[in-house]
């Protein structure tokens, strides 16, 4: 009789522990890693099903299981991304403390709406370039800052975002924009739509910390005297918007009767050409106090550039400068 109940339960204790470790061991019921999201208001249940469904459980009951055992536990709501086999233990723990899945996504400074359309591609998520370009075209949600902006450009404040798979184009967008409000509000300038657009130039013109002022003097004096800004990534940008940018700098692109096309039209373009950080948009509120009218890069120096306060002296650089290229 003692035997018999031994053997019974050894049985019982050998038919758990296979039963727990079928249904509450670790489970991968995916090939690829699943994304689950768990919305506000959601009851465990509900979460229970949509974990099962994904197969990141076995079973929803197990879930429950796991849930009744920890009654007072606050389950968090947000997207979780599922990779490895995982017990209904760490499934839960995960849930409960809120490790929701983010991706990095990174503007660098000077990047334009076209640079972003194509970065938001590359996330393979929900955020697609034609919908970042409608968004970005819009700007009625800066229109209170900046009443004359043509779109988003130069206020999609350049830094890293962190977004989900369900991030859309004009979430992005508000993101961005309210970044660029908080560091606007820091710098304390006047007239944004002028400083942004000058800030662009800027920071499309030099990557030297040291000569953004510089830049930046050189276009004031050039306002100043109503000469032509004559800033080739404005002639770029011209191109871009009317989808016929070819890699380079042509006669016909310079010819272009485009208002953003610095070369043809006196003063500042219509907005900004991309969007600045804070080094620049300073630069464009403080200038250096110059004579420079001109700049071109040095040849020995990559990335600095020679400044100018007459024309002749500029020629003198461009033709060291050509003489120098390869």
């Amino acid at each position: 009789m003692v035997k018999r109940l031994f053997l019974l339960i050894v049985l019982l204790l050998v038919a758990a522990g296979v039963i727990g470790y079928r249904y509450f061991g670790a489970y991968r019921g995916f090939r690829e890693p699943v994304f689950v999201d768990i919305g506000h208001g959601m009851s465990s249940r509900d979460i229970a099903a949509e974990l099962a469904r994904q197969g990141v459980v076995r079973a929803d009951w197990i879930f429950l299981v796991v849930r009744a055992l920890h009654p007072q536990a606050k389950l968090q709501a947000g997207e979780y991304r599922f990779g490895e086999p995982q017990t209904p233990w760490q499934i839960f723990g995960k849930i409960q403390r809120g490790e929701i899945f983010y991706q990095d996504f990174t503007v660098p400074e000077g990047s334009n709406i076209f640079d972003i359309a194509t970065l938001a591609d590359s996330l393979g998520g929900g955020l697609k370039s034609g919908d970042f370009l409608r968004a970005a075209a819009d700007p009625a949600s800066i229109r209170d800052l900046d009443p004359a902006a043509p779109s988003l450009e130069g206020y999609l404040f350049p830094s890293t975002y962190r977004v989900t798979h369900h991030t859309t184009a004009a979430q992005l967008c508000h993101m961005m924009t309210m970044e660029f409000r908080k560091r606007w509000h820091a710098l304390a300038g006047a007239d944004v739509h002028r400083a942004t657009t000058l800030a662009s130039l800027v920071e499309k013109e030099t990557g030297s910390a040291a000569e953004r002022a510089m830049v930046a003097s050189v276009f004031e004096n050039r306002l100043a005297r109503n000469m032509p800004l004559q800033c080739d990534p404005s002639t770029v940008y011209a191109a871009l918007l009317e989808n016929r940018y070819r890699g380079t700098i042509y006669k016909s692109d310079l010819a272009s009767q485009n208002p953003y096309n610095t070369y043809m039209h006196a003063g500042l373009p219509p907005g900004p050409i991309a969007n600045p950080g804070v080094a620049s948009l300073t630069a464009a509120l403080h200038p250096a106090t110059t004579d420079y009218l001109y700049f071109v890069a040095r040849p020995s120096a990559p990335g600095s550039h020679h400044f100018s306060a007459t024309l002749a002296e500029h020629e003198k650089a461009v033709a060291t400068f050509r003489g120098a290229r390869p």
